[in-house]
């Protein structure tokens, strides 16, 4: 999409709990560590992306969803965050109604994508190389207007008994979202994420999520690590909490994965 600011990866999991936030915040951070421009796009109305990030509650008058709404652009959503190159768009609680004031617009799967190409055409908006959604854990009209705005979608998957389960319903939403929507949406990556290898179940999952998606799984897989955990409770990505531990550098590699794949789609 070259009226879009940037290429638009979407965050999505219709599950919760399976580091959807946490690898949002951290990709963004470790894309922006090797000098991408990055705008993190918060639109879970639980704003733990932004929380994360270190943007009080009470500095979100301007959020996602006045620019969802029209109320306010996306540009005046944007603010730079602690890390250099990373700036986020928060969220607020009142995403919550935004699926019944915009149910009758016709244009209701597409206010994101509108947003974007408003932003395209600001000084704010050429700055951006990336541009990263947070979805809500589940499958509601913001996902849509998510993927509907979208380049490609990473799916992080917990590596548990259930994770294939809900891939299938998330895979066929984007096949909707495809067919009706956005012809050009794709799946980026699958991201294993969580991974315990003390953990029998952990490594049979791993290997029947690549069996069964073979090259759509991302090399890297994120650990279940304590200092990735810990880092949102200090307003911080891990990468500034604790640049040396596991989680950190499992995020420094898949940044490293992604631009290469992106590079090979532009090739």
């Amino acid at each position: 999409m070259s009226d879009l600011p940037a290429r638009v990866l979407v965050l999505a999991n219709q599950k919760g709990g399976v580091g959807k936030t946490t690898t949002a915040i951290n990709l963004g951070t470790a894309l922006a560590a090797v000098g991408e421009r990055v705008l993190l796009i918060d639109l879970d109305p639980q704003g733990n992306a932004s929380t994360g990030l270190g943007v009080e509650r009470r500095d979100r008058a301007v959020s996602t969803y006045g620019a969802l709404t029209g109320d306010h652009s996306l540009a005046e959503a944007c603010r730079a965050t602690n890390v250099p190159n990373l700036w986020i768009a928060p969220s607020t609680m009142d995403l919550l109604g935004l699926d019944l004031e915009i149910a009758d617009h016709k244009d209701r799967a597409f206010k994101l994508r509108d947003a974007l190409r408003r932003l395209a055409d600001t000084e704010d908006g050429q700055r951006f190389t990336y541009v990263l959604v947070d979805c809500p854990p589940s499958l509601n009209l913001l996902t849509i207007n998510a993927m509907a705005a979208a380049s490609s979608v990473l799916v992080p998957l917990q590596c548990e008994f259930f994770a294939l389960e809900g891939l299938s319903q998330l895979l066929a939403t984007v096949e909707q979202v495809r067919a009706n929507l956005n012809p050009g949406l794709s799946i980026h990556g699958i991201l294993l994420t969580m991974f315990d290898p003390r953990n029998n179940l952990a490594t049979q999952v791993v290997a029947d999520v690549r069996e069964i998606m073979g090259d759509k799984v991302y090399e890297t897989v994120i650990p279940r690590n304590v200092r990735v955990s810990e880092a949102p409770s200090h307003g911080k990505p891990v990468l500034l909490y604790d640049l040396k531990c596991a989680g950190s550098q499992a995020y420094l590699r898949l940044a490293s994965e992604v631009i290469q794949r992106e590079r090979r789609l532009a090739a």
